[in-house]
């Protein structure tokens, strides 16, 4: 029995010893891999590295350029994908790196469920035609991102009046192909969106050009969720409003360039309004980026 008391401290001291070395080592685990998040807004990209126990980064973009920034943001040139891979250099020496793929594309401020035009402020890109040109129509504002294609227009009129809205769109910026309109000359309009645009929901049909180039053909498609109208405001006699044309929608809107131009009639088709005005050159909108 008192050899079995004496046997029993040491063997707690051993135990202790062994949990003692065990905590150390589980403090020094080694660090195997880089960890970091991505938050990206069109061109531009932000990495938040939060890989542990590393005393130097280095990181490289896809595109040439590189960082040496703990969390660097960097702003891509064109639209494409991108390997960006991380280095890091351990406090003990190692080095251990990661990567993963970026894809670019522009981005668009604009939202169409928020009940607001006001993203529209930031938009440079406006046409507003004289009045003699536009008529009823005042002024318009165009954007785009890698969904959609967006439109902002100024009318002077009201949602109850049930105009007619004609959307004529060169998809394949080719003169050569659609229909040819001395209205809005420039442009072989391969779709034609057609319709009560506010005062009827989904109100627009839309339809693809056939036949002769100078000949009015179209026949109606049965696409579904091409176009988006988004928020509507009426006051003192002008109508503004938003929307978006699909790009996966509508044949032709995967392109570099978009050529189109509008008109605007009453209920009756009597022609009231143009943009970007009476037989003024279609509007072309770059959407390569």
């Amino acid at each position: 029995m008192k050899m079995i008391n004496k046997i029993i401290p040491y063997l707690l001291l051993l135990c202790l010893a062994i949990t003692i070395d065990a905590c150390r080592k589980n403090d020094n685990v080694d660090t195997t891999d880089v960890t970091f998040t991505i938050s990206q807004s069109g061109y531009s990209v932000t990495y938040n590295n939060t890989t542990a126990d590393a005393k130097s980064f280095t990181w490289t973009f896809g595109d040439g350029s590189t960082s040496t920034d703990k969390s660097p943001t960097h702003i891509y040139k064109t639209k494409g994908k991108f390997v960006t891979s991380l280095s890091a250099t351990l406090n003990n020496g190692k080095v251990i790196s990661g990567s993963t793929i970026i894809n670019v594309s522009k981005s668009s401020p604009i939202k169409l469920n928020d009940n607001t035009l006001a993203d529209w402020d930031t938009i440079s890109n406006q046409v507003t035609p004289t009045a003699a040109l536009g008529k009823i129509v005042k002024t318009s504002k165009f954007d785009y991102d890698s969904q959609n294609v967006y439109i902002y227009m100024e009318i002077q009129t009201t949602v109850a009046a049930g105009n007619i809205f004609d959307f004529y769109l060169d998809t394949d910026n080719d003169s050569t192909t659609g229909f040819i309109t001395g209205t809005i000359p420039g442009g072989g309009y391969d779709y034609l969106l057609e319709g009560p645009l506010l005062s009827t929901p989904n109100g627009l049909v839309q339809l693809q050009h056939t036949g002769a180039q100078n000949s009015f053909s179209f026949t109606p498609l049965s696409i579904a969720e091409y176009y988006t109208l988004g928020t509507v405001q009426q006051s003192n006699g002008i109508v503004k409003f938003e929307m978006a044309l699909s790009r996966g929608k509508i044949s032709g809107l995967t392109g570099k360039a978009l050529r189109f131009g509008i008109i605007v009639s009453d209920a009756g088709y009597n022609e009231l309004g143009y943009m970007p005005g009476l037989n003024q050159p279609a509007i072309t909108l770059n959407i390569s980026q």
